[in-house]
């Protein structure tokens, strides 16, 4: 199933939406278009690498001194590959504007980059041993998902369903058997380091907690 788009009407324009669009984007190829090592440098300086906060001499002996956790949110900001890339920012174009409309521009950075680092710490003391980085924007964006799961459980969500057919399911039932996936694949894949799922529920968990206080409150005449 692959979300296509969704029914709830958007108000404002998502200017932090598009922004987070562009950025990540922007940092993705100027990284292709780097020399490999100067890319992979980065990668390592910029992902969260679990190991490098739980043992800090092994940081600074392979030249990753302590960065006060910076790399918990700037690790949203990089990708994989074009797949990695290109899932996220559609989903994030999907459900972020709606989100963002309901708690007004500068509330939803900070909203996103909190659910960021939140699932960030999450995934490093799932563990902590790891040594390969943390990138991505999936983290984050599944504390918009639960944001929206909240804010518009009844709002459509239209799905292409390969190769013909295009079905409309209530968000909620489509953001719920997300977390059921996720909560399986946390479940099945001990031992596995290549798919952060602990981040990904990290990032729904405070967004499910954190969503009530960055809302908007309604005016009152």
């Amino acid at each position: 199933m692959i979300p296509i788009r969704d029914t709830a009407p958007c108000h404002n324009k998502p200017l932090v939406t598009w922004g987070l669009i562009a950025l990540c984007s922007g940092v993705f190829i100027a990284m292709k278009l780097m020399p490999f090592e100067l890319s992979s440098q980065l990668i390592n300086q910029y992902g969260m690498v679990s190991l490098r906060y739980s043992d800090p001499q092994w940081a600074i002996n392979i030249g990753l001194p302590f960065d006060y956790y910076l790399s918990f949110v700037s690790n949203l900001f990089l990708h994989a590959d074009w797949v990695h890339l290109l899932i996220n920012l559609w989903f994030l174009w999907i459900f972020a504007d709606n989100v963002e409309d309901r708690m007004g521009r500068l509330p939803f950075l900070i909203f996103y980059l909190l659910c960021g680092a939140f699932a960030s710490a999450l995934q490093w003391s799932s563990d902590p041993n790891i040594d390969i980085p943390l990138v991505g924007a999936s983290s984050a964006i599944a504390g918009v998902l639960a944001a929206y799961f909240f804010l518009y459980p009844l709002e459509r969500v239209v799905l292409w369903l390969p190769p013909f057919f295009l079905i409309h399911v209530p968000a909620i039932m489509f953001l719920g058997v997300w977390v059921i996936i996720q909560l399986d694949n946390i479940t099945t894949s001990i031992g596995t380091e290549n798919v952060a799922w602990w981040a990904y529920l990290g990032g729904f968990i405070a967004g499910s907690l954190l969503y009530r206080l960055f809302v908007k409150k309604p005016s009152i005449e």
